[in-house]
């Protein structure tokens, strides 16, 4: 496998690694990026643009991300509250009234960020056609009652989020969170990120889809505990009813999708513009605006929610919108923040280093926190800080 781009001194082991992941975990085709201190210092790409596809990744290809898209979105109220316009501690009902139905009227805006709101599932779960219209989605989970009492305990809000986060967005700012997003964060980062794929960015995004499993995924210890396995496989579980919101699930492939803005679940990125985003929240970076005060990065990596996911069933830690690392979701070290894509993507800060890290693939694998490969990438990158 050909590999492509550059790396600084030093940072070898995430090219060796990168390129291993090929070989090794059955890689298709992905790209990574590395920033230290604001400044670039991994920059590879190689494979397939396409899962099922010949033609080549190229530099500016942008893939789906799913859940990494949380991180984006998490920034925009984490922004807001910055700017003195949104209060975490006032309860979500103060901006959005409807919201406190059915018992949710104590829920905080902090609750919905570290996922103690308590409302995961849907009662009715919407289609993708429902899912992509925003007043439905917020009508339908303003509607939700809770199970379990808001603030009391966490569980992964996987699909929800998307509603929670862009509807809350909506009352505050008048406009769509696709929409601020770009003209607040993309824009002045220099990102190449999406929330909502414009239809001249269409030709960017590759085709995404399952990646078969590496003939050594039996040595690699992926299997997922026997509670995480049946959780899944129990139709009533609050872990199938979470990531089965949107039923059934959407071809993330149809440009009709990638045009919806689901916080939760589709933005779509660069690898370079993941890394880039996580470096303007930890301090400057090249050609870019800092986005975060030093104030705002410590309440985003404060943990707020830790231990067994009602959700997940795993432990989890969550500070406001952002994972933590923890033995579910390993990341740089025990300072980092940042949120993981289901099966594959991954993008974080770690500001006791300096590194921001963005991975993306368009092939996608069965595991929910932690992927193999991007696991190997981060391993890489410790070894060459070490």
């Amino acid at each position: 496998m050909d590999v492509h781009g550059t790396v600084a001194e030093g940072f070898e082991p995430v090219r060796e690694a990168f390129a291993a992941n090929f070989g090794l975990l059955g890689e298709r085709g992905a790209a990574v990026t590395v920033y230290r201190d604001g400044h670039k210092a991994v920059d590879l790409w190689g494979g397939t643009r396409d899962v099922d596809g010949t033609s080549p990744w190229e530099p500016g290809t942008a893939q789906i991300v799913r859940s990494a898209t949380k991180g984006v979105a998490a920034a925009v109220l984490l922004l807001l509250h910055q700017r003195g316009e949104l209060d975490l501690d006032a309860p979500v009902g103060t901006y959005w009234p409807e919201y406190k139905a059915a018992g949710k009227e104590h829920t905080l805006v902090r609750h919905l960020l570290a996922h103690r709101a308590g409302v995961p599932v849907l009662d009715r779960p919407l289609t993708p056609g429902e899912a992509a219209d925003p007043e439905l989605g917020a009508a339908a989970v303003a509607a939700q009652a809770p199970v379990w009492e808001p603030g009391t305990d966490h569980g992964y809000h996987a699909q929800t989020y998307s509603w929670l986060t862009g509807e809350l967005v909506r009352r505050i700012t008048g406009r769509p969170i696709g929409e601020w997003i770009a003209d607040e964060i993309a824009a002045p980062v220099g990102a190449d990120l999406w929330l909502g794929l414009p239809e001249a960015e269409q030709g960017r995004a590759g085709r995404v889809g399952p990646a078969a499993e590496p003939p050594t995924a039996g040595t690699l210890r992926t299997r997922p505990k026997r509670a995480v396995s049946e959780a899944y496989a129990d139709p009533a579980s609050l872990t199938r009813r979470a990531f089965a919101a949107i039923t059934p699930l959407p071809d993330e492939n149809a440009p009709g999708y990638r045009a919806a803005a689901l916080p939760a679940s589709n933005g779509i990125a660069t690898a370079d513009s993941l890394a880039r985003f996580y470096a303007s929240l930890i301090g400057d970076v090249d050609g870019g605006t800092r986005l975060f005060t030093p104030r705002t990065m410590e309440l985003a990596r404060g943990e707020q929610s830790a231990g067994p996911d009602r959700v997940l069933v795993v432990g989890t830690r969550f500070g406001l919108g952002y994972m933590l690392h923890g033995s579910a979701s390993p990341l740089l070290s025990p300072h980092s923040f940042g949120h993981p894509g289901r099966g594959g993507a991954l993008a974080f800060a770690d500001p006791e280093t300096g590194i921001a890290f963005g991975y993306v693939t368009n092939g996608f694998r069965k595991s929910v926190t932690a992927d193999p490969r991007a696991q190997a990438l981060v391993r890489a990158v410790r070894t060459a800080l070490a």
